[in-house]
């Protein structure tokens, strides 16, 4: 495909607002208790991001925030869909084991297959589909959130091939920090976010990828959204924004400043709901 064919996907996600995000512990290398979150700014800034999904033509669903659980905000960890499949999250840190529930509630209550977790997984924080790669693959990376249990784990309930990818650096502890689908068949990603052998085995699945240095990284530049042609990604990500658009496609800024102040940008706040 040349990049001038480069179309947009309509896609639907599950959202949840920051009603009760603050900061109040530091469960990743990105969370400082010290500052305080300005809380109208954070559902702003939520609201932007919403507002850039839906005028770009996708439908996004509303999960109700609740009380005590600040971190709902990252709704991306809250399960993994593939073709009406949905694989449920268990959360590592006991602060947000609470979310999970809150996560299958929505699923049980919709037209989907949902099945419970034996071991801990985070969802899409550490789950990525690809359904025109290599005939459909699931990328799920391990190190420091998810049991590599859970990779063999989903592939049962998900019925997809599963390729595990070892994140070695802490700044990066999911992988939808380290790496981000483009379209369909096609990922951004950090080299040294990995283990040499993932490295490896990222080079020979997506040899055209778009390859992200640490500034992009640190920026929060891979935790996007893409629709196959809009890559939604925050503000300060724009020397990756310029490689993408290299690769043609048209990036979209958004300003996540309060957001990242939990560890999270674009992609943490939004969960695809794939049918």
């Amino acid at each position: 495909m040349s990049y001038s064919e480069r179309l947009p996907r309509i896609r639907t996600y599950l959202m949840c607002a920051p009603e009760h995000f603050t900061v109040e512990y530091a469960i990743n290398p990105w969370m400082d208790t010290t500052v305080p979150v300005d809380a109208a700014l954070a559902l702003k800034q939520w609201q932007m991001l919403r507002d850039t999904l839906t005028d770009l033509g996708h439908t996004v669903h509303v999960l109700e925030p609740v009380e005590g659980l600040p971190d709902m905000v990252y709704a991306a960890n809250g399960a993994f869909s593939v073709d009406g499949r949905v694989y449920g999250a268990r959360f590592k840190h006991p602060e947000r084991v609470g979310e999970a529930a809150a996560h299958k509630a929505f699923y049980v209550e919709g037209p989907w297959t949902f099945a419970d977790p034996e071991h801990v997984n985070e969802g899409e924080g550490d789950f990525a589909y690809l359904p025109d790669a290599h005939g459909g693959l699931i990328l799920a990376g391990y190190g420091f959130r998810t049991d590599p249990a859970a990779h063999a784990e989903a592939q049962e309930v998900l019925g997809r091939p599963v390729i595990s990818l070892k994140l070695v650096d802490p700044a990066f502890y999911h992988l939808d920090v380290a790496l981000a689908a483009l379209d369909d068949e096609n990922v951004t990603y950090y080299p040294g976010a990995f283990s040499e052998s993932s490295q490896r085995v990222l080079a020979q699945l997506f040899p055209d990828a778009v390859i992200a240095d640490r500034a992009d990284a640190l920026a929060f530049g891979l935790n996007l959204v893409s629709d196959g042609k809009h890559v939604v990604l925050n503000t300060e990500a724009t020397a990756l924004g310029e490689k993408i658009r290299a690769a043609g496609y048209t990036p979209v800024h958004v300003e996540l400043s309060e957001l990242k102040r939990g560890g999270g940008s674009v992609k943490c706040a939004v969960a695809e709901l794939r049918p």
